[in-house]
């Protein structure tokens, strides 16, 4: 089994689909610097990658402390001590991680309700199946992380080592974020993302408005959709909020007229010829 309960009462049928968002999540940064996610209804409401668990969770965290609350956390690595006396501040119904130290279980231990759960090491099914109408949908399920290899800069001015960083971090929480979906990520941090939009441009107002509400900064931020642009107007409206650099899959009949827009305005865009869109 994926994971193995230490305590904390039964996984009810939202837990459980929460947690296996979560873990698919946190795979996506299996191998990367500490990282904490907080997700709330199967999409990430914070997630940030920095040098110590314990600040990867404080800089999850800002991200939107008001949704963290009842949240499910995950961490791809070690849970200390530290990290957990900060955890315990929190109301969260689910803690997962790799492995916890003593002390830090001790810590979480002491809220009898909640479920803390050691992330082990496991293959997840290769297929993804869902009910619909009198019938099943079966699909592969999509394995493909973004990379620096596949990218394919579209734009006069090129996207910065930093901002690269920046574009694949935020790639990563797009492709497990329900679409329409916009990310925008700073400093390895997510800043706010729009989620489930019928329109992509509501999705991207929405992660402005909630970044600003947080008071980020959104001067050199990146931003990442999970499907194309087939008008400018996305783009257009980063700009104005000041985000510099743009990863997108592409292939849109229209795709010049985001192209031409980001060339006029100093806007750094990669192609990544995937469209996650998830459903």
């Amino acid at each position: 089994f994926p994971v193995t309960i230490l305590q904390g009462k039964e996984l009810s049928y939202n837990n459980l689909l929460d947690v296996d968002a979560a873990v698919n999540l946190i795979n996506e940064f299996k191998t990367d610097e500490p990282t904490f996610a907080i997700l709330k209804h199967n999409n990430a409401c914070g997630l940030a990658t920095r040098h110590t668990m314990k600040e990867a969770y404080l800089e999850a965290l800002a991200g939107d402390p008001t949704s963290a609350f009842g949240g499910v956390l995950i961490a791809n690595g070690l849970i200390d001590e530290a990290t957990a006396e900060e955890i315990n501040k929190l109301f969260c119904e689910v803690v997962i991680a790799p492995a916890f130290d003593q002390e830090a279980i001790g810590i979480l231990e002491e809220k009898k309700n909640r479920i803390i759960l050691i992330l082990n090491e496991v293959t997840l099914p290769a297929k993804q199946v869902r009910t619909c109408l009198n019938g099943i949908l079966v699909q592969e399920k999509d394995y493909i992380t973004d990379s620096k290899e596949q990218l394919k800069t579209v734009t006069t001015t090129a996207p910065t080592n930093d901002e690269i960083e920046d574009l694949i971090f935020a790639s990563k929480i797009c492709k497990h974020t329900k679409s329409n979906t916009i990310v925008l990520a700073k400093n390895k941090q997510l800043c706010a993302s729009g989620t489930g939009q019928t329109s992509r441009v509501d999705a991207l107002k929405q992660a402005i408005e909630k970044a600003q509400s947080f008071e980020f900064d959104l001067t050199g931020a990146v931003m990442a959709s999970d499907a194309f642009f087939p008008f400018p107007d996305c783009v257009e409206i980063a700009n104005k909020a000041g985000i510099t650099a743009v990863i997108q899959p592409g292939g849109s009949i229209k795709d010049e007229l985001s192209i031409n827009y980001c060339n006029e305005n100093n806007l750094a865009m990669v192609f990544t010829s995937v469209r996650h869109f998830k459903h």
